[in-house]
């Protein structure tokens, strides 16, 4: 079952800018699911059309099963958002901050601890959301999504400009409140590491197209590879020659030899052939084929 589904949609700032193309997302309620892209790629667009801040052209839009027009505001009340900039009240405190969305929600005042509790900022008492530090910022802005007790939570680059601390913090508390409270999250970010290590499932999106949509486990099948062998020698185009008479397609970057994950004992044969004909090998080593690696090539 689908939480968010989009068929055909597609966006266009003037007739020469085209910034979606036929963006087809299937986000799988329950999941973390990672909305990759460089800068420029589509991703806040994208979001922005899903959450209706921008006015959809062409393409269908569906969230819980029914179509986003025509239920906006019952949609809306089931999700939570932080698109780009967090929007907060410098001179307030996060409780006086929540206080103020309290009222617009309409929910218990007893949420508001609830959800500082659930970030970590449960203790900042009288100090002011100006005088946060840029995670502590990011935190209570997911605070306040989430205090409605939202199904979705949508969320667009939330680690940007944070030090690897503060990365690790949000990818812990992420993993917490979809574990924990049932919230699928969807999370656009370009830090491919990080998404590597918090998703269930992602889409990548390039110059307006998806060109991946599925889990880590999918990518890394269709992609072939899952990780690569790389040799450091001394004669790498010698090396080359005689690995190519095991049928296989060695490649020569940065130096080293890499070929596709193969068995041990032919690993043990082409080391001995290589020593055989005078070329030191210097390491042998076995590289994950990673989400960063997998994106450049379906990039290029």
């Amino acid at each position: 079952m689908y939480c968010i589904e989009t068929k055909d949609l597609t966006h266009a700032f003037s007739e020469t800018e085209i910034v979606l193309n036929k963006i087809n997302l299937q986000i799988p309620e329950g999941s973390i699911y990672g909305f990759l892209g460089p800068n420029g790629a589509g991703k806040t667009t994208t979001l922005r059309l899903i959450l209706g801040l921008l006015k959809k052209q062409k393409g269908e839009i569906t969230i819980f099963n029914k179509p986003f027009e025509g239920n906006r505001i019952e949609t809306l009340s089931k999700i939570g958002s932080l698109i780009e900039a967090p929007s907060l009240y410098a001179h307030l405190t996060a409780k006086e901050n929540l206080l103020i969305l309290q009222k617009v929600y309409g929910c218990p005042k007893s949420r508001i601890d609830e959800v500082l509790e659930i970030v970590g900022l449960s203790d900042t008492k009288k100090k002011k959301a100006g005088k946060f530090s840029l995670g502590m910022k990011q935190r209570l802005s997911i605070a306040m999504a989430l205090l409605h007790n939202p199904s979705l939570l949508i969320l667009d680059e939330p680690t940007n400009g944070l030090d690897p601390n503060g990365i690790i913090e949000i990818r812990e508390l992420l993993k917490k409140i979809n574990k924990e409270s049932n919230v699928t999250i969807v999370i656009s970010s370009h830090l491919l590491s990080e998404i590597e290590k918090l998703v269930t499932h992602l889409g990548i999106i390039h110059k307006g197209s998806v060109l991946f949509q599925g889990t880590l486990e999918e990518l890394h099948i269709e992609q072939s590879l899952t990780s690569v062998i790389r040799f450091q020698t001394s004669d790498n185009s010698k090396a080359v020659e005689l690995i190519s008479k095991h049928n296989i397609s060695p490649k020569i970057i940065e130096n080293s030899i890499v070929i596709p994950t193969i068995e041990k004992i032919i690993i043990a044969q082409i080391n001995k052939e290589l020593v055989s004909n005078n070329i030191d090998v210097y390491q042998i080593n076995t590289e994950k084929n990673d989400l960063e690696s997998i994106f450049i090539d379906l990039v290029k």
